[in-house]
């Protein structure tokens, strides 16, 4: 008796040279899988790289390269049997992805959702069609039980699928002593409350005058945050721009503190990525990162925009070595259940109760 045949599934989203947490996830998902027998999985991008005449126009590289992707999309959807779209909040929600489920419906294929974005409550309640629009795909999924919450405040059954973490990437390496050498890595977005990360590390300094802050990425914040940087007299805080993925590990690797205080936020990788690598860990308490870490369990977690608490956390650490010591090791043993063979197992009865029309629960 012959296998079934695999299910096929195109998976469409942001353009993997396109340095991002989604598009990180998608490379994830294709590797793991993609190794699995039961599913054929290819990929479509949304956002393809425009030659450099048109790379740095901001609305006209958007409208390029829609008018690229939309007739690419319609060419492909027919030949598999599910569409597994990666979606955002607002602008790109529509731009990208409502012609996905269009092509679904013509084609008559099942469409999956994959929602990856902390900012989904103010989507649903701000944006017209977000909800009708919503209420048409096959299946909701997102990667954390924090938006499964968020969307059943709205009627929507959704169901929570890992992000998956590279866990070969990341070398685990216990801090002895915790030096004050402090890292961030989130987008420089007013989501994200950088100022309160610097604010915070204004009081570390007090303490540690030889204390280092990195600061890696990159946004449309970056000179006010330079400018408040100046202002607060900092002293040994490097701004060192954009990281390529594959040097990720180094980064996390020279830090022995790692700091976010988001106002706004889903279920970060880079938390999860800290995890790996054994470096303790001080954010807020915003969206799902409480579904995500226990607060002195595994990670410290301190109020929103309270810049004195995520201080104190960060002083917390460097006096107490036990503490760093069982924090690091319950995060390590909690990111275990977000490696890829876990993650893509999950994937598949997904994928096959889509197909068969069957309810998935949350």
């Amino acid at each position: 008796m012959s296998a079934p045949r695999p299910i096929r599934v195109l998976l469409i989203g942001p353009s993997m040279k396109i340095l991002g947490g989604q598009s990180v996830q998608i490379e994830q998902v294709l590797k793991h899988v993609g190794a699995r027998p039961e599913i054929d999985i290819q990929f479509q991008w949304m956002n393809a790289p425009l030659p450099a005449p048109f790379r740095d126009i901001r609305f006209l590289r958007t409208v390029l390269a829609w008018l690229v992707y939309v007739p690419v999309l319609f060419a492909r959807a027919w030949r598999y049997d599910v569409l597994h779209a990666f979606t955002a909040a607002y602008w790109g929600y529509y731009i990208w992805v409502l012609p996905a489920l269009l092509a679904a419906k013509l084609f008559r294929k099942k469409f999956l959702l994959h929602y990856h974005d902390g900012q989904a409550r103010a989507h649903l309640e701000h944006w017209r069609w977000a909800l009708p629009t919503m209420r048409r795909v096959d299946a909701l999924v997102s990667p954390s039980r924090f938006l499964v919450d968020v969307f059943a405040d709205f009627g929507l059954r959704s169901h929570a699928v890992y992000n998956i973490i590279d866990n070969e990437r990341y070398t685990f390496r216990s801090r002895k002593p915790l030096r004050p050498v402090i890292l961030h890595n989130r987008s420089f977005e007013p989501l994200y409350n950088i100022p309160c990360t610097l604010r915070a590390f204004a009081r570390v300094q007090a303490v540690y005058p030889d204390a280092e802050l990195t600061l890696a990425h990159d946004g449309p914040d970056r000179a006010a945050l330079e400018h408040l940087a100046h202002e607060l007299g900092l002293r040994h805080c490097r701004f060192v721009g954009r990281v390529a993925h594959h040097e990720i590990a180094g980064l996390y690797d020279a830090a022995d503190i790692y700091i976010t205080t988001p106002n706004i936020d889903n279920m970060p990788v880079s938390l999860l990525e800290c995890a790996a690598s054994g470096l303790p860990i001080v954010a807020t308490r915003a969206g799902g990162i409480p579904y995500l870490m226990t607060d002195e369990e595994d990670a410290l977690l301190v109020p929103i925009d309270d810049d004195e608490a995520a201080a104190n956390a960060c002083l917390r650490l460097l006096r107490d070595p036990a503490l760093v010591e069982r924090l690091t090791r319950n995060a390590y043993e909690r990111v275990q259940a977000y490696v890829g063979s876990e993650v893509a197992a999950s994937w598949v009865p997904v994928y096959r109760a889509v197909l068969s029309g069957d309810t998935l629960r949350p």
